[in-house]
């Protein structure tokens, strides 16, 4: 019986040694947080959707882009489970890529006429009614990839610690990195630049700013020197400015930015512009109401998409808005925790930059509806009706959790070595020779 029991013991021994310890706190605020931005957004596109829906004309329940939302937020769940379970696993370098040249092949193709779909002015999709795809969305996460692994693989700032003592000043701190601009970036620029090009030229400004945004956050996080920070900071702006000179669609968001409230302004951007302002004046403080919106109702273009947070502003107040900025603060707060806890350069740079591609699309997306920024054209993550970017965002956040995931903890048996094995064989038995010898002399005594 005790040898039939032994192996069960070690059996349960061994599964408690291999169960997974509970996940840490970052954990469950980014899984919190995700779940309660796509519950939040579902009843947001519901609402922003349905009346012009039920109003057009064509007899339907104005539910069509809802249960659309609903099914790309399941497929977009999904993903990030599995990718919170095997993510970086999965990452490695050839998948890396392949994604790259896969984007790149679509990016081109959508270009193209009759291949890529057309909607006000714009090619950027993929697909027929319901169903779409946004090459530029798969293109900003793989540039995250390809990103943070370049810089974890070819440190762009300080040079690493060393035990000799190498690589530092004078005064013991870390040397700077002593290669230029040039060759310290340009593996970065030679991907990153047509990536973005090709974007500006569906036109999708918005997009390609997120990117860059986001590329300039792990720069700065790898610990880039100034100077370099500083001189791609200007070529980016100046490629703005001249893209907004040379370009009548992108001067003309930068005109209605600029004077939103012109009297000639009764279309276009700056008509959407000041129609979302004031769907944000009429909300006040708490809001008219859930569903009780006027302006979503053939007054803002693009309710459901771009400026849904206008339709927040108006049905449930400044209130409803600081809760959407309270529940991202929550993603950046579990996403740098978890970029500062994690175990190595790569996950450490990963973890920050789908961090910051989260942030960096969410703040570009508040400020245009505030009136802080241009029209861009970025939806708002997790709510907005953004079927592709859904499930991008997810499959960010399943990479984060990944990261952020403990670890199976199992227990090792730590064989000794033979001979100390055998000394302490060696003592036990002399141990036992000298107790004997000792019981033997006491009975002769007796």
């Amino acid at each position: 019986m005790a040898s039939a029991a032994a192996p069960r013991e070690s059996l349960a021994g061994r599964r408690a040694a291999g169960r997974r310890v509970a996940p840490p706190l970052e954990h469950r605020i980014l899984t919190t947080a995700t779940l309660c931005l796509i519950a939040f957004g579902a009843v947001m596109v519901y609402s922003a959707s349905s009346p012009l829906g039920v109003l057009s004309g064509a007899g339907g329940s104005g539910t069509g882009e809802f249960v659309r939302y609903l099914a790309f937020g399941c497929v977009g769940l999904v993903a990030m489970h599995l990718l919170e379970r095997r993510g970086l696993a999965w990452l490695d370098a050839r998948l890396v890529k392949l994604m790259l040249l896969a984007s790149f092949t679509l990016l081109v193709l959508v270009l193209v006429p009759h291949l890529g779909r057309e909607v006000n002015g714009a090619r950027r999709w993929f697909g027929a009614g319901p169903l779409q795809f946004q090459p530029s969305e798969l293109m900003k996460i793989s540039l995250v990839l390809y990103v943070a692994r370049y810089l974890a693989d070819h440190p762009a700032g300080r040079l690493a610690r060393r035990p000799t003592g190498r690589g530092r000043t004078a005064s013991g701190r870390p040397a700077r990195d002593p290669r230029g601009l040039r060759k310290a970036i340009a593996p970065i620029a030679i991907v990153a630049a047509p990536a973005m090009l090709l974007i500006v030229v569906e036109p999708d400004l918005g997009t390609a700013l997120v990117v860059a945004f986001t590329i300039a956050a792990l720069l700065i996080v790898a610990g880039t020197p100034r100077r370099h920070m500083l001189a791609l900071a200007a070529a980016a702006v100046a490629f703005v400015l001249l893209l907004a000179v040379f370009q009548p669609y992108q001067r003309a968001r930068l005109t209605s930015f600029l004077h939103p409230w012109a009297a000639t302004c009764k279309s276009g951007p700056c008509y959407q512009s000041v129609q979302g302002q004031i769907a944000l004046g009429s909300g006040g403080l708490l809001g008219v109401g859930l569903g009780k919106s006027v302006q979503k109702v053939y007054y803002l273009p693009e309710a459901q998409t771009d400026f849904i947070l206008a339709v927040i502003g108006e049905e449930l107040g400044v209130l409803g808005i600081l809760a959407v900025v309270g529940l991202y603060g929550m993603i950046a707060y579990a996403g740098l925790r978890t970029a500062r806890r994690a175990a190595t350069r790569h996950a450490k740079l990963l973890a920050a930059g789908l961090t910051s591609l989260i942030l960096c699309q969410g703040i570009l997306n508040i400020f245009v509806v505030l009136g802080l920024a241009p029209l861009t054209g970025v939806p708002l993550p997790f709510i907005s009706y953004a079927p592709t970017n859904l499930c991008v965002m997810l499959a960010a956040v399943g990479l984060l959790l990944n990261i952020s995931r403990p670890r199976a903890r199992r227990l090792k048996v730590v064989q000794e070595p033979a001979r100390e094995r055998d000394a302490e064989r060696d003592r036990r038995r002399a141990q036992r020779r000298a107790r004997r010898a000792h019981a033997d002399g006491s009975r002769a005594a007796g």
